[in-house]
């Protein structure tokens, strides 16, 4: 799988120094509409929404992820405190069913799952959601095997269209710069056709940091990533703020659909 991000998890911690250095809990200075780089009138709806009293249900957002040696649920983490700096959107994290026999994961040194975060119990669950962030590792420039086995489970999903016209997007991890950090989610997006979905890339939303060429970053117009090398390389500063600017950027698409 060698682009597949099939890596060792690290136990090696970041030295202090630069901001792609910075702790992965270190709090974004991500301003929703200018650092953040929310076009105008999105960040403008999510304004006007934030200003209006809130309706007594908010909006729902499920990141549905496949992570196994935890660079994507890094992202996912950073991914659902975006959707919650939008006031009025909350984001839900959630696991698809893993496909390997335990001994296999073991014999791949996989980490066990955090219990804090559910499965996914069914596809139905998607029904209610007002729209999606997926986020899986690549294998061959694909999604993983994991997340298009919960894909092939929306069977009767598609067959009612329950899903639609609803709003989604993407977040993947790779091994390596040429491993998928495009063709991942490019080759997704079938998923989404099929089901009537409406495709929300980020573009160059993120502003300048769509453009930095000082250090190694993930991600592309179609959305966050993360590099996961040999597994001794964490999630940078960098990739997180756009995980966290795509959870904004979502959330304010989804309120902006909500007002039609």
């Amino acid at each position: 799988m060698g682009k597949g991000g099939g890596c060792v998890p690290s136990k090696k911690k970041p030295p202090p120094g630069s901001p792609d250095d910075a702790p992965t809990n270190a709090p974004l200075p991500i301003d929703t509409a200018a650092a953040a780089g929310i076009t105008t009138d999105i960040a403008a709806a999510a304004a006007e929404q934030t200003a209006s009293p809130e309706p007594t249900a908010k909006l729902k957002i499920l990141i549905v992820f496949y992570s196994m040696y935890g660079h994507v649920e890094g992202l996912a983490r950073r991914m659902k405190s975006g959707v919650e700096g939008v006031a009025g959107v909350e984001a839900v994290l959630l696991r698809v069913p893993e496909t390997l026999p335990p001994d296999v994961l073991e014999k791949m040194r996989a980490p066990p799952k955090d219990d804090d975060i559910p499965e996914i119990a069914a596809a139905a669950e998607m029904v209610s959601a007002d729209g999606f962030l997926f986020g899986f590792p690549t294998r061959y420039g694909c999604m993983a095997a994991q997340m298009k086995a919960f894909f092939d489970s929306t069977g009767q999903l598609w067959k009612e269209q329950k899903l639609a016209g609803k709003p989604a997007g993407f977040f993947v991890s790779t091994g390596t710069q040429g491993g998928g950090q495009e063709t991942t989610a490019w080759t997704a997006i079938t998923q989404l056709a099929h089901h009537g979905m409406l495709f929300v890339p980020i573009g160059y939303t993120f502003g300048a940091g769509m453009f930095k060429m000082d250090s190694i970053r993930g991600g592309s117009p179609y959305g966050a990533g993360v590099f996961a090398g040999d597994g001794t390389r964490e999630p940078t500063y960098t990739e997180l703020a756009l995980a966290e600017h795509q959870g904004k950027y979502m959330a304010a698409v989804v309120k902006r659909l909500a007002q039609t």
